[in-house]
């Protein structure tokens, strides 16, 4: 049977919405797209308009909409705006409506869209006459990554207009369906997601996916209360359905009920957002008075502060006194107040507040906590919710505490069951890794210790006194010396950054010490909070003064000026590096518990532990490597330097609710050797040889050999972070060399497929996921991030991070890159040396890159004698289909010149057309 076509698909699909109440509408091309808009704003508006919009007034509301990043258009859609008419009224307008029966629902597909770029899209749904959400299909057995690259290749080409107020892309091939966020930035195939049901089973068939997803009411939630805008990095994030179904039954026992109840998300599913955002919903309630989110640890301030801006700039008080809680709790208009455990403790206790928090003793309130696995077991716990006597509970946690891992007081195991009743919905981490929102773990073991005892039986540290042991410097000096030998494998030259989990503050002092004996080029610090009334007797150093030390020589190598007296901003600066966010990065951080939980960063990838965890503070601890980046990153890594082998298991099955640890723990080496191995043998069956991908005469041949070998490099990247791995005749069946030829011929492809192409390539919408062949971190992503996190409100430091970010364009290798360098240093000379805030950075830098790929078109026209209209449209179509026709160019050049002039000219023109392209890809 012969697969089913794109366009049978598309036209099923749109019956399906036909069905769904969509209507159908024949939009041909853009300007019928703008007509169809202010016919259906019109009739949208209509209860507020007397009289139809006249041509000034379309020009005042068109001035508002374009010419905006897709960031602005966003917030645009989402506001009501005045308009001033000509008899000099104003009335209120806006763009749509949050009750789904009050928008029109209408769905187009193949309008063409021609001039600058040419594209033609295969399904858009319009609400009010916007195209709010863009459907790509591709037919079934095509893998709908390459949809995700063709809606980036229209993204950069002809996505503009009224198209920037897109807010969701949906890719699907019938078979498998995804949904992802409209983005300024480059669009990344790990944040598209499957829909599912509340049970996490996915919904993937496309007609399934649209009876369920694109239900006119459901949508329309989606569009106002599912997709946020991030303040801090000028983004649009979409939620993902389970967090979805957990913010709408939190709101329902809210809203229905007076119980508590909790969420059980496992780490790193994105909890801080469903918090918020059920704090936000419950905020805008009239029946619930306050909506207050306790954070439950000081030293997360700096972090929580900062997640929750992204969502609601301005919405956390960082102080640390309760009178600016007292005065937030006084005032009737604020909603939703967020602040820690201790201060709401003391509000509750403290006579002088007695007035104000009384008024709230019988009065419906909301407490969320985030982790509320950590501290909720205490007395400042007990007094806040005898104080408010109808309050509701209600509790995130990715690590639930049961009878085998809860707090023991007195003969009662406390469990969070008990304390927030029912959990209303779970996405465990066997969940997360399945859907590739958090990557497995690959633990290794390494054995630190001789000695006549069992080193596999975990009862052995009780049965000797091991602690001599465990902090004797030969022991830690072997575990120094190993870190620093395998840490740039581990961490792909450098590109990831690390945690050094120790057991004690004297165990991290001592580790820094060693690590500073050792020769390396790594940078390594340490955090830890110290005690104020520190017991010295018997030490060396007390605990602040060796922190103070830590910090000089962090001074040192970052150019700052820390000390223990702005701790705070020295945790901030060192969260920063760790996330790699700051112009040079931080290879190793010791820390003892800090940083351990509720810390998020991408590019954190190992973890390395010489201390003893169990149940939720391990799963907590390795779940600081699992976030998902690039596909650079498979897995997080975990090097065990005592042994919890059984520990980890326990862990995992008690929160996988399952004792199969297969898809959370990684396989070992001679896992990836097979599969290696394997794939080695595909590729020969493709092209025997290397040169053989010279000879091949199709591109689907060309475009088999691309997925195999993409696919084989991923597993020589996995066994790269092996401390065994070499390319060993006797385990891999493919040398070192004979890979590199192969790679060299990936590369050709990669090339080939932007230019020389007479018609549209096979490979265009191929991911070649060209990150896989580059070790150098230095990368023109990696650039334009260290621009995004220049210090602009310090002069010194900006200068300081314009100079580290030059010396780092200097010494990459990356090709792309080094094709921007010149580009990326005007742009530090001429744009960045005037911004006073990094707002917007992306939006200047395109338009600075398009005034000067604009200015390189008009040179070369100019030194040519070439037509600037002419050479435009050339590179236009090269852009949009991969076609560099030789022909069309000697056809097109009106000039009289002889024959072989002009084939000179040609090949000049060619030349420039592919170095500009590349240049400005």
């Amino acid at each position: 049977m012969a697969y089913q076509s794109e366009a049978e698909l598309e036209l099923q699909f749109i019956d399906q919405l036909n069905k769904q109440e969509y209507t159908t509408i024949d939009i041909p091309d853009y300007d019928a797209l703008v007509e169809n808009f202010k016919v259906q704003f019109e009739v949208f508006n209509k209860e507020k308009l007397n009289t139809p919009l006249t041509g000034k007034e379309w020009e005042r509301i068109f001035n508002l909409m374009l010419g905006k990043s897709i960031f602005q258009s966003a917030k645009t859609l989402r506001d009501k705006f005045v308009l001033e008419r000509e008899d000099g009224t104003k009335v209120y307008l806006s763009f749509f409506n949050n009750d789904h029966s009050k928008n029109i629902f209408q769905v187009t597909h193949q309008t063409t869209v021609i001039g600058k770029y040419a594209n033609r899209y295969d399904v858009t749904l319009l609400v009010n006459g916007l195209p709010l959400i863009q459907v790509e299909l591709k037919r079934r057995g095509i893998d709908i990554r390459e949809a995700i690259n063709q809606v980036m290749r229209y993204k950069k080409h002809s996505y503009n207009g009224l198209y920037h107020f897109i807010q969701l892309f949906i890719v699907s091939n019938g078979v498998d369906t995804k949904y992802f966020a409209n983005s300024d930035r480059d669009l990344l195939y790990s944040h598209a997601f499957f829909w599912t049901d509340f049970n996490n089973v996915r919904i993937t068939n496309l007609k399934e996916f649209s009876i369920s997803f694109l239900a006119r009411d459901h949508i329309i939630k989606m569009l106002t209360r599912y997709t946020i805008l991030n303040d801090t990095d000028k983004i649009l994030m979409v939620m993902r359905p389970y967090q979805v179904y957990a913010v709408e039954a939190l709101v329902r026992q809210a809203v229905l009920t007076n119980r508590n109840a909790y969420i059980w998300h496992t780490t790193g599913a994105g909890k801080t957002l469903t918090s918020f955002k059920t704090a936000q919903i419950l905020a805008a309630n009239p029946n619930i008075k306050k909506v207050i989110f306790l954070v439950d640890r000081k030293d997360l301030d700096s972090q929580t502060t900062e997640e929750f801006n992204k969502f609601e700039a301005g919405s956390v008080d960082a102080t640390e006194k309760t009178d600016v809680l007292a005065k937030q709790m006084k005032d009737k208009n604020r909603q939703l107040i967020v602040t820690t455990m201790q201060k709401m403790a003391n509000a509750v206790k403290r006579p002088q507040y007695a007035k104000i928090m009384d008024a709230y003793k019988t009065e419906k309130v909301i407490f969320i906590i985030d982790e509320c696995h950590r501290s909720q077991f205490g007395d400042m716990h007990k007094d806040i919710v005898r104080h408010f006597q109808k309050a509701q509970f209600f509790g995130f946690t990715g690590t639930p505490r049961f009878e085998v891992n809860g707090k023991t007081e007195g003969k009662i195991t406390q469990t969070t069951e008990m304390l927030f009743g029912e959990c209303l919905h779970n996405y465990l981490i066997k969940d997360a890794i399945f859907d590739n929102n958090v990557l497995g773990f690959h633990i290794e073991y390494i054995k630190t210790m001789e000695g006549d005892f069992d080193w596999n039986d975990p009862t052995v540290a009780d049965s000797i006194d091991v602690g001599e042991l465990y902090m004797s410097e030969e022991r830690m000096s072997l575990i120094a010396n190993h870190i620093v030998q395998n840490h740039k494998a581990k961490t792909r030259n450098g590109q990831y950054t690390a945690i050094f989990a120790v057991s004690s503050i004297e165990a991290l002092v001592k580790y820094y010490s060693l690590f500073k004996k050792i020769k390396h080029d790594l940078n390594i610090s340490g955090i830890f909070s110290y005690g104020q009334n520190e017991d010295a007797e018997g030490k060396d150093e007390h605990s602040r003064d060796a922190l103070e030390r830590i910090i000089c020589d962090y001074n040192s190598m970052y150019g700052t000026n820390f000390s223990t007296d702005t701790f705070s901003a020295y945790h901030k600066d060192i969260s920063d590096r760790v996330k790699g966010k700051k112009t040079k990065a931080l290879d190793i951080l010791i820390v003892v518990n800090m940083f351990l939980t509720g810390f998020d960063s991408k590019t954190l990838s190992v973890l390395y532990v010489d201390k003893d965890l169990k149940y939720h503070d391990l799963l907590q601890a390795y779940s600081r490597t699992n976030r998902v980046e690039k596909e650079t990153k498979p897995f997080g890594i975990i090097i065990c330097y005592r042994n919890l082998k059984k520990r980890t298991d326990d862990a995992i099955a008690l929160f996988s609710q399952n004792h199969d640890t297969s898809g959370v723990i990684i396989p070992g080496y001679e896992y990836f050797v097979e599969k290696f191995n394997e794939m080695v043998i595909k590729l020969k069956e493709i092209a025997l040889f290397p040169e053989s991908v010279d000879t091949m005469q199709s591109e689907e041949d060309q475009k088999q050999f691309v997925i195999v070998f993409r696919e084989l490099t991923k597993y020589l990247q996995a066994l790269q972070t092996f401390i065994e791995f070499s390319f060993d005749k006797s385990a891999l069946i493919m040398s070192e060399q004979e890979y590199q030829d192969y790679k060299s011929k990936y590369l050709m492809l990669y090339s080939k497929q932007r230019i020389d192409r007479e018609v549209v390539s096979v490979l265009n919408d191929v991911d070649f996921c060209i990150e896989l062949m580059e070790s150098d971190r230095i990368n023109v992503a990696y650039i334009m991030n260290l621009i995004r996190n220049i210090h602009f409100d310090d002069v010194k430091q900006k200068s300081y991070d314009i100079k580290h970010i030059k010396e780092e364009l200097a010494r990459t290798d990356n090709p792309q890159l080094l094709r921007k360098v010149e580009l990326l240093q005007a742009f530090l000379d001429q744009v960045v040396v005037g911004l006073s805030s990094a707002e917007e950075i992306d939006a200047a830098y395109n338009d600075f890159e398009n005034a000067e790929k604009q200015k390189e078109i008009e040179n070369f026209a100019k030194s040519e004698d070439l037509d600037v209209k002419m050479l435009t449209d050339v590179i236009s179509e090269y852009e949009f289909s991969g076609t560099l026709d030789a022909g069309n160019i000697r056809d097109r050049i009106s000039k009289p010149l002889t024959l072989l002039k002009k084939r000179s000219l040609v090949n000049r023109i060619v030349e420039f057309i592919w170095k500009h392209s590349e240049k400005y890809k």
